[in-house]
């Protein structure tokens, strides 16, 4: 089986593992292993070189398979209560491939909603983006309002801005305020700001604290919002958001 060597250009290459995360296929450490796994060809022959350069005119297969460079798209999706963040659901339920538009491209939920938390969700084909966004090394803030049974008290407050524990080990500092208090029917909403995103976390950390979580709705990514959307509305985003969104992980503006 030949090898090749690295493609060397002068203008417009980029790092082969670059061009199959850009594909949408993975990301880009998922692209380095499958490099070294001898599953990659630039132009008919396997590649095992991590730092290989490959320019627009380089062929580039995985498993066989051409692997082409998608244009990217990035929506909001303020997903309705009741509704699966998955693409399919062997039980039959709804599921947001019912609300994402179709740009001839598979738009993966960026991290996970439960099926009864509401609100903005992100969908993208840009899987590096999308790992980047759900890595909590990059503190991306995700916003939530939860309205919880009882009303908390300062100490339960305290206990949830500085970390309690829950499955997976104790969760990180939290800005916590406590809204509007409805005393007849004993709920209190709170807001709660974090930078995690366990599965079922908010919930988990109000049940902590004695607080269970009756409604619950992420309502900020970040620095995007769902301002005049309806519940199972979508938006693409445009060019400036997505640009905000790379520069806050870290990834170069394309």
């Amino acid at each position: 089986m030949a090898t090749a060597r690295p493609t060397e250009v002068d203008g417009g290459s980029e790092r082969l593992h670059v061009r199959i995360a850009r594909s949408g296929l993975c990301s880009r450490r998922a692209a380095e292993k499958l490099i070294a796994e001898a599953r990659v060809e630039v132009n008919g022959s396997i590649v095992i070189e991590p730092g290989t350069k490959v320019s627009l005119d380089d062929e580039v297969k995985v498993d066989g398979q051409i692997v082409s460079v998608a244009k990217h798209y990035t929506v909001v999706l303020n997903k309705p209560k009741g509704v699966v963040t998955t693409l399919r659901d062997p039980e039959g339920r709804p599921t947001i491939a019912e609300y994402l538009p179709d740009y001839g491209v598979q738009l993966k939920p960026v991290g996970r909603l439960d099926m009864d938390t509401e609100g903005l969700l992100l969908a993208t084909n840009d899987g590096e983006l999308a790992n980047r966004l759900a890595h909590p090394r990059y503190g991306v803030e995700k916003e939530y309002h939860a309205v919880v049974q009882g009303i908390p008290d300062d100490k339960a407050l305290d206990k949830l801005r500085k970390g309690v524990w829950i499955e997976g080990g104790k969760t990180s500092p939290a800005k916590i305020e406590l809204g509007h208090v409805e005393p007849r029917q004993g709920t209190a909403l709170l807001k709660i700001i974090i930078h995690e995103g366990r599965k079922r976390q908010v919930r988990l950390m109000c049940e902590a604290v004695g607080y269970p979580v009756r409604t619950l709705k992420r309502v900020r990514y970040a620095f995007l919002n769902l301002h005049g959307m309806r519940a199972g509305e979508a938006k693409l985003l445009g060019k400036k958001d997505v640009d905000e969104l790379r520069k806050l992980v870290r990834l170069d503006v394309i």
